[in-house]
């Protein structure tokens, strides 16, 4: 028997982890504890019949084989285990001290040991059900404090998004995890939820809500508090009538609304964010009324920058690293630094680049880090010119300046402009490439668009044409191959698309993808790869938009606004950021949230933040490529920051890497690109022998036009889309020594096949020279073990006439040439099988090659001579 066990008073992270594990192993028994927190039991109270728990008294009575143990590093005692019971402990506490010697222990450093356990069942890709899902947010929250405390770590946060994803409710959650009221607090709290009165001043949300207490004695504080996390407004206001008046509880959360002003004329205190007063004398219809006449002149319209911005900004210098930066993010919870040298913004470091940068251990400081710039705004500017700033510039959180000295005087977020915008606003494209698009794309694939775009309409789904596709068609180099972003159910469109026109819908809820493929569709395409106008593929993928952004932890995800935009934010550089929108009246419109648009008109390659190439190495190559390609330039910052992290490449597997290297064998402008990497020394950090020179831009520059012909024997070969690539890595290596070859091919673990063509081409190479006076059967000996490939390239390369022709009367000729005599006859002569069947063909076809013999019977002759010998 397997059992899953946890420690005694469980909190959520203990009773998640059970669950976890569970998940993880359904054949092991989840075992609740004696004793559990209050919030734990009425969780359970109301959800266990949901959940595969069972208490310790209905164990089986069987002997124990294991036991894994979560959340904590202590046996409790428990009936049927023994000495061989094996013993394994999943936690992220700090290891104890003398554990036992033959126990497993599976700690890591995260804030909760639920997000082990959550990051284990997505490897596996493993789908929950919303209880689960909400049992294990419960577990990540609680140890995290809704991932505010110093020990969460970016994999609690990934953790937390996943279960989102898969359906965990943030209602339940936020539940459980304040303190439980009383039954009487409780109907008050139901009360007053039930009697909200929701107003909307100045573009705030207000909500007032009022009841009677009679004769209870409670605190209502905390009523207030669990009823702000759950109608999220800017501002609260809760009156209720006590013995002894009025009570008013006000709670702000934007600078625009100063509660303690309201709550001061009714002669109570407190400050800009919470308030309260005792009002005497006068009924709750009285202070009711009298609070809706004084709103409109207490909530002030967010119309500059000076009303919505924090004064008193701390800043940091250049050289302050991440360790400090993360101090300060924790103890005061922004999201980012301004950094200033000499009294000038340079640039801005936010929380993102800081978590990356611990996350990847790495010891950087704010200069390396930073979003390097000068934006600053003044407090008369308007929130619209800083809506247009923080778009160009993709910073989120913009210095004040006072516009006499240049000091630097507040800070203004991107939070604090979006709680100003109506929820209809959002960035309308500047741009119309409907016509453009029209004019490249063949007339079934503008079909097939429009028809997908109008189910996207119907379901009130934006549809975005994104990425490489929407950059080349503005610079007049269309493809056929396209992305499609669904701002919204990705799945759910893909499975309409395929009732109303027909084929088939994969899908992966995990992710919020889909594959529509179109066999058995209207749009199907007989010869897919047969003309210009087919698709390339018989499927189209269709993908969610990432909506990531919360106001706060426990806020469910902003998912109008910022989901195109944060989906086009993970990309590699700003260039492959613009989207192209074909739903409804937008059809066409270009979105170009990041400065794609500028950077292409510019010339620049430029990526979207400053530790974009210690997450992923390969956009260094990526980022060379377009440069080569597109005549470009790697921006100034940009490759400030690609020469910092040229060390990072050793870390990148060779699979990922020699992908990246087809992609530049394949451009037009392959030997460019390559120069290029060869000057920023990025092929030296691959592999020391990686060489770049002037002999291998001659042979890569001549690579588009080699076809070998069918006396090569690489027809089946050479259509295939790798051919000059592998042709293109035997160029690359020839002139290496076997070993060097051998260690670069292990590097990019390059397919053995083609790992045996480099060796083979490297021995002839170095041979050919020596071979060619000696006699042609010498040279067919050597080349019959050599791949065709090899072959071919070697034939390729060698400059001397005298060396080409002896390849190709191989291959014209002298291959073909074998004796009449075979095997069967010359057993039929009497000769029995042995090692000298080959010994005598070789010889017979060797004089043949070379002259020797030019007749049957000339051949015959020497048969009978070889014979003899061999009977002797």
């Amino acid at each position: 028997m397997r059992i899953l066990l946890t420690h005694e008073q469980a909190d959520f992270d203990a009773l998640a982890s059970l669950l976890g594990a569970y998940l993880l192993d359904e054949t092991a028994i989840p075992v609740l504890p004696h004793r559990m927190n209050r919030n734990v039991q009425a969780f359970l109270t109301l959800y266990g019949l949901d959940l595969p728990f069972i208490e310790q008294r209905d164990l089986p009575s069987e002997l124990v084989d294991s036991i894994t143990l979560v959340d904590t590093q202590s046996m409790i005692s428990i009936k049927g285990v023994g000495p061989d019971t094996a013993v394994t402990i999943i936690d992220h506490h700090p290891p104890r001290e003398n554990l036992p010697a033959h126990w497993s222990v599976v700690r890591e450093d995260t804030g909760a040991t639920t997000t082990i356990l959550v990051d284990a069942l997505r490897e596996r890709d493993g789908r929950l059900v919303p209880m689960q899902a909400t049992l294990l947010l419960l577990g990540i929250y609680e140890d995290t404090g809704s991932l505010t405390y110093s020990r969460t770590t970016a994999r609690d946060l990934r953790a937390a998004a996943h279960l989102l994803d898969q359906g965990a409710n943030l209602r339940i959650a936020t539940d459980f995890l304040n303190h439980p009221l009383s039954q009487a607090q409780q109907g008050m709290y139901d009360l007053l939820r039930t009697n909200a009165e929701y107003l909307s001043i100045h573009g705030h949300n207000i909500v007032i809500t009022m009841a009677d207490a009679g004769d209870m004695d409670e605190e209502f504080s905390t009523i207030a508090h669990k009823l702000r996390d759950l109608l999220d407004p800017d501002a609260l206001f809760v009156l209720i009538k006590t013995r002894a008046g009025v009570q008013m509880i006000a709670r702000s959360s934007t600078d625009q609304v100063d509660v303690s002003e309201l709550v001061a004329h009714f002669g109570g205190g407190g400050h800009e964010r919470a308030a309260a007063g005792l009002i005497h004398g006068r009924s709750l219809e009285e202070v009711h009324n009298e609070l809706i006449n004084i709103l409109p002149d207490c909530v002030h319209p967010a119309i500059t920058v000076a009303q919505i911005m924090s004064r008193a900004p701390q800043l940091i210098s250049p050289l302050t690293t991440a360790e400090e930066a993360a101090q300060k993010m924790t103890r005061f919870g922004y999201e980012g630094y301004p950094v200033v040298q000499a009294g000038k913004v340079v640039g801005l470091l936010t929380r993102r680049a800081v978590d990356r940068a611990i996350s990847h251990n790495l010891h950087m400081q704010a200069s390396s880090l930073m979003n390097a710039g000068e934006y600053t705004v003044r407090p008369e500017d308007s929130i619209e010119y800083l809506q247009r700033l923080m778009t160009e510039s993709g910073w989120g959180q913009i210095p004040v300046v006072n516009p006499e000295n240049g000091e630097i005087i507040a800070i203004v977020t991107r939070t604090d402009l979006l709680k100003t915008l109506t929820p209809e606003s959002r960035l309308v494209g500047q741009q119309n490439l409907a016509a453009r698009l029209e004019a490249v794309l063949p007339p079934e694939r503008i079909t097939l668009l429009r028809s997908i775009a109008e189910v996207a309409h119907e379901q009130h789904a934006a549809l975005f044409l994104v990425g490489g596709f929407v950059r080349d068609l503005w610079l007049n180099l269309p493809s056929l191959d396209f992305d499609l972003v669904v701002e919204g159910d990705a799945i759910k469109l893909a499975k309409t698309l395929a009732q109303k026109y027909g084929g088939r819908v994969t899908s992966h809820g995990r992710f919020g993808t889909s594959k529509w493929h179109l066999e058995g569709s209207i749009f199907e395409q007989p010869q897919p790869n047969s003309e210009q106008g087919a698709l390339s593929s018989q499927s189209l993928d269709l993908v969610s938009a990432r909506t990531e952004f919360y106001t706060y932890p426990t806020a469910l995800p902003t998912v109008e606004r910022g989901s195109i935009k944060l989906d086009l934010h993970r990309r590699d550089f700003t260039i492959n950021t613009l989207a192209l929108r074909l739903d409804g009246a937008h059809y066409g419109d270009l979105y170009d949230y990041w400065g794609g648009l500028n950077d292409l008109r510019a010339g620049w390659v430029r990526v979207l933040h400053s530790l974009s190439f210690v997450d992923d190495p390969t956009r260094m190559l990526r980022a060379v490529r377009f440069e080569q390609r597109f005549d470009f330039q790697i921006e100034e910052r940009t490759l400030q920051l690609l020469k910092e992290a040229i060390s990072l490449i050793d870390r990148v597997s060779g699979d990922r890497i020699r992908h990246e290297l087809d992609h530049i064998i394949a451009e037009p402008r392959a030997a460019e690109i390559l120069e290029r990497l060869t000057a920023l020394n990025l092929l030296a950090a691959i592999h020391p022998e990686l060489k770049w020179d002037a002999w291998l831009k001659d042979q890569f520059k001549a690579l588009p036009a080699l076809i070998p012909g069918s006396e090569w024997e690489l027809e089946d070969q050479a259509t295939l889309p790798d051919f000059k690539c592998n042709l293109a890595y035997l160029f690359w290596m020839v002139r290496l020594t076997p070993q060097q070859a051998d260690q670069v091919s292990t590097r990019l673990n390059i397919p053995i096949v083609l790992r045996n063509s480099i060796q083979a081409a490297i021995g002839l190479f170095n041979e050919l020279p020596q071979l060619a006076g000696r006699p042609p059967s010498r040279l067919v000996i050597r080349l019959d073990d050599i791949p065709a490939l090899a072959r071919f390239a070697v034939y390729c390369i060698v400059s001397e006439p005298t060396l080409r022709e002896l390849l190709l009367s191989y291959v014209q000729s002298w291959r073909k040439i074998h004796p009449t005599i075979d095997g069967h006859k010359l057993r039929q002569l009497g000769l029995p099988p042995s090692p000298a069947y080959r010994t005598i063909l070789t010889t017979l076809r060797a004089a043949w090659l070379d002259g020797k013999i030019s007749t049957p019977d000339q051949e015959k002759a020497l048969l009978n001579e070889l014979i003899a010998q061999k009977t002797r």
